[in-house]
């Protein structure tokens, strides 16, 4: 087979030229609700991945709608490899993060707007910009159309419940494996190191996700009656919840596992700014910052279960209960970190309260050795998109489980972690936002890729 020549500057035209229905269509993904949360409505899922459907059959891809049992819809599309041509797997997902606090939103989270130079809305960024992605790098060589001219196989897959932990995923890729075989993975999940610094991801933490409950009394007494003599259960779950970190910040749970990072400068100041610290509060943890956030167990207390302030009685309250997400260091195994969790929790019980903890969900750390020549293909685009600036390897202090997944189904497929996030983009938190210009940048760099794996 000859491979079709594409120089940077037609890439780039093609890239600007597609760019405006490229956003357009972007906006009404992201008017889509699709939450796969349970106690949402799950309708506008199914409106999502239709759209998303739609979109992949515009392109002329053979598409179909794909769930595992009562499993939410994914879209895979699919374009056969020209005679000789590598095959090119482009996942991302098209379900998206409740809105949490609307009150904190500066505009409405399911109608796109413009500030800044960046698109804000649930989904812009995390994933629905990634989808888009795909669609980008692919309209720039006139997928679908009459002067079709994609150097390789094409498999666009977009997943339908990746929020809330890709249950169905391991079945939906053993019903279709033979569809969804390739020979590189590009997972457009993850960020780039800065804006005007791209990134492949090259490790990511694993997650545990737990409850724990403590229960003290069999109902709600009198405060002033039992006061003084009873443990009160919010009190108890306060002083159980403090055992997890040392006066340092660092977890004090015996027995999780702790690496080295990169060696990367990460200012206090700009991660500061990142994550929007209050002025004088302190930073937790010791180490580099890179280790903490990246290569470190970490544990957040996500929420607690008690009688709300407005209305409460002057009772000593019976129990409480917290939602506990951990963090594990590339290298930790989720089954015995829950293990090792539970069995602290248990043996800090103040005062002889009942402590339960219950499991909900988790997912293998990921450590993936970036070498080859997929992996120089992928860094040759992204330096050339980013006008000569050099893509730097990051870990990622988040969790995409689903990564396991794909290296255990394909472990011969070169896995490629990318994706259209910056550290601005505040994904899964309010006022989620995307950099346009580094959007483009992402599409080139995509198209670019595409171009490279089939000269290998």
């Amino acid at each position: 087979m000859t491979t079709p020549s594409f120089s940077d500057e037609e890439l780039r035209t093609a890239i600007a030229r597609e760019l405006p229905g490229v956003r357009a269509d972007l906006e009404r993904l992201a008017r889509i609700p699709g939450i796969a949360f349970e106690g949402f409505d799950f309708t506008p899922l199914e409106r999502s991945a239709e759209a998303v459907a739609e979109l992949l059959r515009g392109l002329g891809l053979q598409t179909q709608i794909a769930r595992i049992g009562d499993g939410h819809p994914a879209v895979i599309g699919v374009k056969p490899a020209p005679p000789g041509a590598p095959t090119v797997l482009l996942y991302a997902h098209h379900d998206v993060q409740p809105v949490g606090d609307l009150s904190r939103w500066e505009s409405d989270p399911f109608e796109p707007v413009e500030r800044d130079g960046r698109l804000y809305g649930r989904g812009c960024a995390d994933d629905k910009a990634g989808i888009m992605a795909h669609v980008a790098a692919l309209r720039a060589f006139g997928c679908g159309t009459a002067d079709d001219r994609v150097p390789v196989g094409v498999v666009v897959f977009v997943e339908g419940e990746e929020e809330f932990g890709s249950a169905s995923l391991p079945d939906l890729l053993e019903a279709h494996k033979d569809t969804l075989s390739s020979d590189v993975i590009v997972i457009a999940d993850s960020g780039n190191w800065d804006i005007g610094v791209p990134a492949l991801t090259t490790s990511l933490r694993g997650i545990v996700n737990l409850f724990v409950e403590v229960k003290v009394l069999k109902q709600a007494v009198h405060s002033g009656m039992a006061g003084g003599a009873t443990p009160d259960a919010l009190m108890t779950i306060a002083r159980l919840l403090a055992t997890l970190h040392d006066d340092n910040g660092d977890v004090a749970v015996d027995g999780l596992v702790s690496t080295s990072a990169a060696p990367l400068d990460y200012p206090e100041d700009r991660f500061r700014e990142e994550t929007g610290i209050l002025d004088g509060v302190e930073l937790i943890g010791t180490g580099r910052i890179v280790e903490r956030l990246w290569t470190k167990p970490a544990i957040s207390v996500l929420a607690i279960d008690a009688p709300p302030t407005a209305g409460a009685p002057n009772a000593v309250i019976p129990t409480a209960k917290a939602k506990i997400s951990v963090r594990l260091a590339p290298g930790d195994d989720r089954r015995r970190a829950y293990a090792t969790l539970k069995a602290h929790l248990e043996k800090h019980a103040p005062w002889g309260a009942r402590v339960t903890v219950s499991f909900e969900h988790d997912g293998d750390p990921i450590v993936i050795e970036a070498t080859g020549p997929a992996y120089d293909a992928a860094r040759s685009a992204f330096k050339a998109a980013w006008d000569g600036t050099e893509p730097v390897d990051i870990g990622v202090g988040g969790s995409i489980p689903f990564i396991a997944t794909f290296k255990e189904a394909f472990p011969d497929a070169a896995v490629l972690v990318t994706g259209v996030e910056d550290p601005f983009s505040k994904a899964h938190g309010p006022n989620e936002s995307l950099h346009l210009g580094e959007f483009e940048k992402v599409c080139l760099a995509e198209a670019m890729l595409l171009r490279n794996v089939a000269a290998l």
